[in-house]
């Protein structure tokens, strides 16, 4: 497969790295901030708590995941081109939006993705062990610790990256969708997907017309 710098399997890829990268996290009641953003949107909307180490490759790179994991710890968000190219880590998110109840984390969250449509973060809290894709300034993904199988989290992570909720059906939440938010349980693993029931139910409404 020729995998060009568009190519939306490399961004779903590099999207299920982060989850499983957040899910060992979450396991061990480490927070982070992942976000996802192209280099010139994501330009002077963030600055760094520590001097920069150079990293050759990026998150598909073998054995890049376990450096991103070490990464991911220190204070701050760690910044990715959506097709895996590490930009910055332990940096400070300069958008801002309280989202209430919460702290700063979900404030940074919430605001460099209501900065641009594009960007997309995902955190991971540290006092509840849960994992937040937040797009457009909302929580549009919700998820615990538990791993779910490889194929499931394929396509939730191409949701994520190419809108497509024949994906999310495929993986068996269109049969929950009733309203929103839907809730999906996977072997063991608690998933809450925000914006996929209302999606879903317009689709099964045009449908019926």
């Amino acid at each position: 497969m020729n995998k060009t710098e568009n190519n939306p399997d490399i961004k779903s890829e590099v999207m299920r790295n982060i989850l499983n990268i957040s899910k060992r996290l979450a396991k061990d009641n480490q927070g982070a901030l992942f976000v996802l953003a192209d280099r010139q949107k994501i330009e002077g909307n963030y600055r760094h708590h520590y001097p920069q180490i150079q990293f050759a490759g990026n998150l598909l790179s073998k054995g890049m995941d376990a450096v991103v994991e070490k990464l991911a710890t220190l204070d701050g968000a760690i910044i990715f081109t959506p097709e895996g190219e590490l930009i910055a880590y332990g940096s400070r998110i300069l958008k801002s939006e309280t989202l209430f109840g919460f702290g700063t984390k979900h404030a940074a969250a919430r605001g460099i993705t209501l900065h641009d449509d594009a960007i997309t973060a995902v955190l991971v809290s540290e006092e509840s062990g849960w994992i937040k894709v937040f797009q457009k300034g909302d929580i549009v993904l919700e998820t615990d610790a538990v791993d779910i199988e490889p194929s499931t989290l394929d396509k939730v992570s191409r949701f994520l990256t190419n809108q497509d909720t024949a994906l999310l059906a495929s993986a068996g939440i269109a049969a929950a969708a009733l309203g929103a938010p839907v809730v999906l349980i996977v072997g063991g693993a608690y998933m809450m997907v925000r914006t996929a029931g209302q999606m879903i139910s317009s689709a099964l409404k045009k449908e019926k017309k």
